[in-house]
């Protein structure tokens, strides 16, 4: 019996993503769909936003979190299908149900989308390359669904990888490889660098991993503060973070956006008894041990700009959340367009934890 653990061996990390998954399910389940560019999300008269979309509608440049007003003008042939939720959650445990075939330390992000570990993994004799073809074929079997995945030695290149060969391919970044595929990767593509992050780069300068590992850690950090460490790892390649099975939950918040906008302060509070019976329901629901330490609301204004207020205390306070949609409200005093109610959850310190996404808040889209 191999003696070797865990931590020595080389990691074999697979991140699967499914292929565009709330509107790959609604053009499966409708097939008259098939062909046309589809969204799932909310109605353009109602402000609702869009989810997701395929790909013919993404080649009208329709992305997730546009509004759907201006996805219709974009694309005034796109079809827009209010969201299923239940079905979305129901195929989900069918997918995971396929990965624990193969590892029980499965990380989801999302409802579509995990890490796997699949390092002592003795199917295909440890080959996570045949490892994810063959769980992208048993998900397709299952529910005609596509999927694509990333393989290699950690999670930040799993999740590049994952991306390389979409739709419904899979690409492979082998230990030897790294190096030199890092350092061609331009810096856009790091996950968590945005569109500000990318410009401050390129402002110094950087453009690929390469450019980075230019800079010493020191200026990094001084331009970047603790971030800057993180960015000299990952253009090394470097990313140790482990698979997490499982780990507390850090926050958990309802919101609402509403077809026609709140002008005034008390439209916004005559809102608040149905956000706060919303909330506290979902909080009975997750049954979440972790006391609660903060309470948080969210105010989006007409023009889409937002602000956050939050103070800390030790449990619901029915009065506190209508003190901090208040204050809210008078720092822009505009028009209101989207008002969310949010608790944060008293987490140790030496827990190694990631947020959970949205679908596994209990918190579902607005996409009424």
């Amino acid at each position: 019996m191999n003696s070797e653990s865990h931590e020595q061996k080389q990691r074999k990390i697979i991140h699967v993503d499914m292929d565009c998954y709330y509107a790959a399910i609604e053009v499966r389940d409708d097939p008259s769909l098939r062909g046309h560019p589809v969204a799932v999300g909310g109605h353009p008269s109602r402000r609702g936003v869009i989810a997701t979309c395929n790909y013919e509608a993404r080649s009208y440049g329709i992305h997730s979190a546009m509004p759907s007003a201006h996805a219709k003008r974009l694309c005034p042939s796109l079809i827009i299908v209010g969201g299923n939720f239940d079905k979305y959650r129901h195929d989900s445990k069918i997918i995971r149900s396929v990965f624990a075939k193969y590892t029980d330390l499965i990380e989801p992000l999302s409802l579509d989308e995990a890490f796997l570990d699949v390092t002592n993994c003795e199917h295909y004799k440890g080959s996570a390359t045949y490892i994810a073809q063959a769980i992208r074929h048993e998900i397709y079997e299952e529910l005609k669904l596509t999927a694509s995945a990333g393989i290699a030695p950690n999670k930040f290149l799993a999740k590049i990888a994952s991306d390389w060969n979409k739709p419904n391919g899979q690409f492979v970044i082998t230990p030897d490889e790294v190096d030199d595929f890092v350092k061609k990767l331009e810096v856009n593509k790091i996950p968590g660098v945005g569109k500000k992050t990318t410009q401050k780069l390129n402002n110094l300068g950087i453009y690929t991993c390469a450019d980075i590992r230019e800079f010493d850690l020191l200026t990094l950090t001084r331009k970047f503060a603790s971030y800057g460490d993180r960015l000299h790892k990952l253009a090394h390649g470097i990313d140790n973070r482990d698979v997490i099975v499982s780990y507390p939950r850090k926050s958990l918040s309802v919101e609402n956006t509403y077809e026609q906008d709140l002008y005034k302060l008390e439209d916004c509070l005559e809102e608040m008894p149905k956000l706060l019976e919303t909330l506290k329901r979902r909080i009975a629901k997750s049954k979440v041990d972790s006391p609660i330490n903060k309470l948080y609301a969210k105010l989006k204004f007409s023009d889409f700009t937002a602000t956050t207020v939050e103070r800390t205390s030790f449990g619901i306070n029915d009065d506190l959340f209508y003190e901090l949609m208040e204050e809210g409200f008078y720092r822009r005093e505009k028009a209101v367009r989207l008002l969310g109610l949010g608790v944060r959850f008293q987490v140790s310190e030496s827990t190694n934890f990631v947020q959970l996404p949205l679908e596994y808040q209990d918190q579902e889209l607005d996409l009424d």
